[in-house]
């Protein structure tokens, strides 16, 4: 863990001081009224009781005991300022709300942008694949929900394909900075009021370390609490929202910069194992950055307001955890394979993880529903179908990652979501495909951009990771986003969304031509 030490303003040891002798002159500051009471109304009961109550023997003999009713005056003064401490103590145990101020959301260049053709077309020319391989491919691309502007590092898309670490930092230096500096523009916040900074990347983690990078790029304060986040997959964005929140609860006045992105130069497979062939149709350069605040001031500019975070790993599971692996095939080439079991693993996730969540979220209706079903089942021994909750009565929007076609059509059938529920997650794999970790803000971003967020409105995003791992975040909006919002990454082609997305739209290889005039096809079965 980092520097335990209150962080506010910035500045150095000399403003932490001060922050400690402003702490203790507050806390003097609450108590002494509360003393100053007790004492001044234990001293003046006598005279006000004897204003107050009308005169008579029995009255001058409580008095003069000392008594009243059978309760002793210092009893209520004491009973009165401890009432009033453990109001105040309570106050100050509540957790600190945790506002998201803004986000941003990386939009790589147009030399970056590759049609499916062209995706084809340079995966071929790489010469690492073998002609089955290139049809699966082919295969997969056309069925996996993905458009014709998605965006691959330049590293992958050049002749030949230039993977390396100094390309991979080129890549990942471009998607930080580009959010980094855009949500402290949106958000008005300096580099050096920022107290904790969370980085993640599941498959590249360099040395230095990229909250490093952040720091020395931005010239952040020396007493920053910083967290490098390394291999935790997809599903790393809510865990660095979950992390930045614990933090935030014992980091006073302060702003978290969350920072979510993976590496793909290094992490595309050049070779023919079929598991690990997946991850080329569907893996694309994006990432995201959350300014997040603690700061009660902020309530009024913020967007949302965080109410929940769920976290659950079943990496206890062998079949879980081996369901997502980073492995070399028999010839030493590096991938990331998926298993054929990934979508039980992740229905089996995702019920443990609603299982913790339906009751913090769902109307009591659905939560004696379900209670039903478990008992009849449970203790009757009946065979009734496990009633599934509807969270649309819990949320108005729904965040779900990207992480492929087959996954957002299972979460559509089995929490009965509406097209228009779908239509952020459906559109995000249609324009930047599976950009890990933050494709969940691309997708809330979407729902902005429409004018769908209203002020009281509540979003589920949900996630998938390696381990495996499902986590849910809920958030409470606290205004209405008005759509079309300058940096956006949506509000350039809100005009032509949403788009038709065919479950198989057939890749025309002719349609892309390298610049030498090569056309690439891919060879047919059998020729």
């Amino acid at each position: 863990m980092g520097s335990r030490e209150v962080l506010g303003a910035p500045g150095s040891s000399a403003n932490r001081s001060n922050n400690n002798k402003t702490a203790v002159l507050r806390s003097v500051l609450i108590h002494l009224p509360l003393l100053l009471a007790g004492l001044a109304l234990f001293a003046a009961a006598p005279r006000v009781s004897a204003a107050l109550l009308p005169w008579s023997p029995a009255t001058s003999r409580l008095l003069s005991n000392g008594l009243l009713g059978g309760v002793s005056f210092p009893a209520v003064a004491v009973a009165i300022w401890a009432f009033a401490a453990a109001a105040w103590a309570y106050g100050l145990s509540r957790p600190r709300p945790v506002y998201l101020v803004d986000l941003s959301g990386y939009v790589a260049g147009a030399s970056h942008e590759a049609s499916r053709a062209k995706t084809i077309a340079h995966f071929g020319r790489c010469g690492n694949f073998s002609d089955a391989s290139m049809a699966f491919q082919k295969r997969m691309l056309e069925r996996s929900g993905l458009g014709e502007r998605t965006h691959f590092p330049a590293s992958l898309i050049s002749v030949p394909v230039d993977m390396c670490l100094r390309t991979a930092r080129e890549e990942s230096h471009a998607v930080i900075f580009g959010v980094v500096e855009d949500v402290l523009r949106r958000g008005g916040v300096a580099a050096a009021d920022v107290g904790v900074l969370i980085f993640n990347s599941s498959l590249l983690s360099t040395t230095p370390s990229f909250t490093s990078l952040i720091v020395n790029r931005y010239g952040m304060r020396h007493d920053v609490v910083s967290h490098n986040l390394s291999g935790m997959g997809c599903s790393a964005g809510i865990i660095a929202i979950d992390l930045a929140k614990r933090l935030l609860q014992v980091h006073p006045d302060t702003y978290a910069l969350v920072v979510s992105t993976e590496n793909i130069t290094l992490n595309a497979y050049m070779g023919n194992n079929r598991p690990m062939l997946v991850t080329n149709t569907l893996f694309r350069v994006g990432g995201a950055a959350i300014l997040l605040s603690n700061r009660r001031a902020d309530r009024r500019r913020a967007k949302y307001q965080l109410i929940h975070t769920v976290r659950t790993h079943r990496g206890a599971h062998d079949q879980s955890f081996g369901c997502v692996t980073q492995e070399e095939d028999d010839v030493g080439r590096v991938g990331v394979s998926l298993s054929k079991e990934l979508m039980v693993v992740a229905g089996e996730a995702l019920r443990t993880n609603i299982t913790t969540l339906g009751p913090l979220v769902l109307p009591m209706s659905e939560q004696l529903r379900f209670l039903a079903t478990v008992v009849l089942n449970r203790v009757f021994r009946a065979k009734v179908r496990a009633y599934l909750p509807d969270f649309r009565l819990a949320f108005e929007h729904f965040c779900i990652h990207a992480g492929g076609r087959g996954v957002l059509d299972e979460l559509e059938r089995s929490l009965k979501l509406s097209a228009w529920h779908m239509e952020p997650s459906r559109m995000t794999l249609c324009r930047f495909g599976n950009t890990s970790s933050s494709s969940l803000w691309y997708e809330i971003a979407y729902s902005e951009a429409k004018g769908r967020i209203r002020k009281g409105d509540r979003v589920w995003q949900i996630a998938f990771g390696s381990g495996f791992k499902c986590n849910s975040a809920v958030w409470k909006a606290l205004r209405t986003v008005e759509g079309g919002e300058e940096g956006n990454p949506w509000t350039p082609e809100l005009d032509v969304l949403p788009i038709d997305v065919p479950r198989v739209s057939p890749v025309d290889e002719t349609s892309y031509t390298f610049p030498d005039g090569v056309v690439y096809k891919v060879a047919v079965a059998g020729q």
